[in-house]
């Protein structure tokens, strides 16, 4: 060992014996101008997360007691070169956590991705700067972020979709499953759509891809090749889902081509590593900050619960992690709902007792935070997660499973999630696959193209492990616009034994074309309690079930749904839900749309209202025929003496007639987030998003 490694070695070891006091505290300090090889005093600070880890590493190994550990970030814009990564050996017990925290007053910001410098202006506006390590060593990056926004990497058309003319499938191995393993797909186009590759090169089509939307889901594929002559792309991979094919009249977008340059936000990276970017109005090479993420994750949190090797005990306080990414593979991106296929900045395994508090995650490529497998006892309290390319915070795994591998007991509590699905459309607020005992609380959850809250990951009657999630006090919000369909505010799949989803807020939530609820219990549905939401200004209804056992709608306020309040669709041989003290108000559509007449179900003491009009379509019988049915015998067409319904003012000028249905008001304003003004102030989406969400659904419903 070199002389001064020896000196500066046990120079750490003196200072670190030193730093034991009567409480066993251990205080080590991190800085934008600090160095790995420091001890880590406040004037000899390290330089990186992972430093810091070695240095408990170390003094753990040095000390006579246990001790907690503090390490103390102050401000500043801290490259990341390598995933910090932490194992059973960095854990903490309850008696001696381990916390990383910003200092008083800082705002750290640990950054995953390199900023990329030395731009031109060429003579058509463009922006353009050679990167080394893209021309000489192929790097390449899927997203880039200009002032702290998502760039647009070069798209045809710029706005809209171009239409899918024909698709043919050649299946190459069809395998056993009803998806065939490889397959060809031919897609097919007329004139005006087929437009923007005419002039196609072929340095262009080795980059270029395609993104289709279908259903609930969608498709990311490179292109094999295209045939001028028959205006068709060929692109291969997986067989298509029967369930959720490409088809014709399918919305198709083309990227990543120099040709496709053209509007004002976009970037292009081309194989001799060239960036080019056309800038925004206002925007200069000087007061522009432009960042292309490099690491896929930030942080990965290493443990083994099959071997009872936990990472326990740890804290992450007042932290930021920014720009990670994800590569999109040659094999391009195949439907799966929920983008569950994907990975996450912030990956947990086999961990307990872990907590993110006052943390920020957003610019990311895939989801935010995933607590997968072995996970327990752990929560996130008071975070912003916004502009991801994925979903925000998923909880336990796509695969089933039971014991020591089971993700359960995590909290999400007071979080603000929003502006995901950037990359991954179908990705999800907040996900809970095979997970139970999950508290899911006051988070401000919006601005998604899929649902905002998924629970449950096993399709029909089978034995679920998804059971006593508590989702409550949540408000959900601008959800789906016009790109997606057959999803909710909160969807739920499978036996979900003691599922209580309660208290919530949910509105403005829209579908592309079937779909767009405000609860919505699919595919198996059961033993879930929902009561006391208010839900208004749905596409397709507050509430719809397709199919389920045993479900609860309870004291609920559905209002305000633009086709129907509320739906259900498959008949079965078992009681399918019950749906009583509820009260529906709306002012166009109809009131119930679908099996009602069929399905075995408890409907009582519920209030209809419409503030329209005088007409009552109940499944196309009146109000009268409906209760005949024997359905809603008890139930009142009646005002329920709301302040101000159509402008979405559910509190009640008195209660004289939601008595009559033994409605119990409840305390609505308490869902969301709380705390401060600033932090429930941020929770705000921006009116430009506001404005053009409710102009997306204006066209939509023009369109239907």
């Amino acid at each position: 060992m070199p002389r001064q490694m020896i000196r500066t070695f046990l120079l750490f070891i003196g200072f670190s014996l030193s730093l034991i006091n009567a409480n066993a505290q251990v205080e080590f300090y991190v800085s934008t101008n600090g160095n790995d090889a420091n001890i880590g005093t406040s004037d000899q600070p390290l330089a990186s997360l992972t430093g810091a880890r070695n240095a408990i590493r170390a003094h753990k190994k040095a000390k006579a007691q246990p001790s907690s550990y503090t390490i103390i970030i102050t401000d500043g814009f801290y490259t990341m070169n390598e995933i910090f990564e932490l194992y059973p050996e960095d854990s903490g017990t309850e008696e001696y956590p381990i916390i990383y925290k910003a200092a008083d007053g800082a705002l750290p910001i640990f950054s995953g991705g390199k900023k990329i410098t030395g731009f031109e202006v060429k003579e058509n506006g463009v922006w353009e700067a050679e990167i080394p390590e893209s021309k000489y060593y192929k790097w390449r990056f899927d997203q880039l972020y200009v002032n702290d926004s998502r760039a647009i990497l070069a798209r045809t058309p710029n706005s809209g979709f171009l239409k899918i003319g024909d698709v043919q499938e050649n299946v190459w191995e069809r395998g056993s499953g009803r998806v065939a393993l490889k397959a060809q797909q031919v897609l097919k186009f007329d004139e005006d759509n087929f437009q923007s590759l005419q002039n196609i090169d072929e340095e262009d089509l080795a980059l270029l891809r395609f993104r289709a939307y279908h259903k609930w889901d969608f498709t990311i594929r490179h292109v094999d090749k295209i045939d001028k002559d028959s205006l068709a792309l060929f692109t291969s991979g997986q067989g298509m889902k029967p369930w959720n094919p490409l088809k014709k009249d399918g919305r198709i977008i083309l990227e990543n081509y120099k040709a496709a340059l053209d509007a004002k936000g976009e970037w292009f990276l081309s194989k001799n590593g060239i960036l080019s970017y056309i800038p925004l109005p206002g925007q200069t090479i000087e007061n522009t900050e432009i960042i292309a993420p490099v690491l896929d994750n930030l942080i990965k949190i290493n443990g083994d619960a099959t071997k009872n090797k936990l990472v326990e005990h740890i804290t992450f306080e007042g932290i930021a992690f920014k720009h990670s990414h994800y590569k999109m593979p040659r094999s391009g991106f195949e439907p799966n709902q929920a983008a569950i296929a994907i990975s996450s900045s912030i990956m947990l395994e086999g961990a307990k007792h872990i907590t993110f508090s006052n943390c920020e995650i957003s610019q990311v490529g895939q989801h935010a935070i995933w607590f997968g497998k072995g996970c327990s006892f752990s929560k996130v309290t008071h975070c912003f997660i916004n502009n991801i390319g994925g979903g925000g915070i998923y909880l336990g795994d796509k695969a089933a499973l039971d014991g020591v591998e089971h993700t359960n007991h995590i909290t999400l509590d007071n979080n603000i999630i929003q502006s995901g699905g950037q990359e991954f459309p179908p990705a999800v607020g907040v996900w809970v696959g095979h997970s139970s005992d999950n508290s899911i609380t006051h988070n401000d959850i919006g601005n998604f193209y899929y649902s905002g809250v998924s629970v449950g990951w096993v399709w029909g009657y089978k034995p679920s492990l998804a059971k006593r999630n508590i989702i409550t006090h949540n408000h959900i919000h601008h959800i789906g616009w016009d790109l997606l369909s057959d999803m909710a505010a909160v969807y739920s799949l499978g036996k979900s034994e003691g599922t209580v989803i309660s208290n919530n807020i949910v509105h403005h939530v829209h579908a592309y074309s079937y779909g767009g609820w405000g609860l919505y219990t699919d595919e198996g549905s059961s033993d879930i309690v929902m009561e006391n939401n208010l839900v208004y200004s749905t596409k397709t209804g507050g509430f719809h079930q397709h199919y389920g056992e045993n479900n609860i709608m309870k004291n609920n306020i559905f209002a305000y749904a633009k086709l129907y309040q509320a739906q259900c669709t498959r008949v079965e041989d078992h009681r399918s839900f019950d749906f009583s003290n509820n009260i529906i108000v709306f002012d166009e559509g109809v009131v119930l749309k679908g099996a009602w007449n069929k399905i075995d179900i408890k409907m009582d003491h519920n209030l209809y209202w419409n503030t329209g009009g005088d007409s009552y379509d109940f499944n196309g019988q009146s109000f009268r025929e409906w209760q005949q049915s024997g359905h809603d015998v008890n139930s009142l067409i009646a005002n329920p003496n709301f302040i101000d319904a159509p402008n979405f003012d559910f509190r009640f000028q008195n209660t004289e007639t939601i008595d009559k249905i033994n409605f119990k008001p409840f305390d609505f304003s308490k869902a969301g987030v709380y705390g401060s003004a600033e932090w429930k102030k941020k929770s705000e989406l921006p009116e430009s998003i506001l404005i053009e969400f409710d102009e997306v659904v204006a066209k939509n419903l023009i369109k239907d």
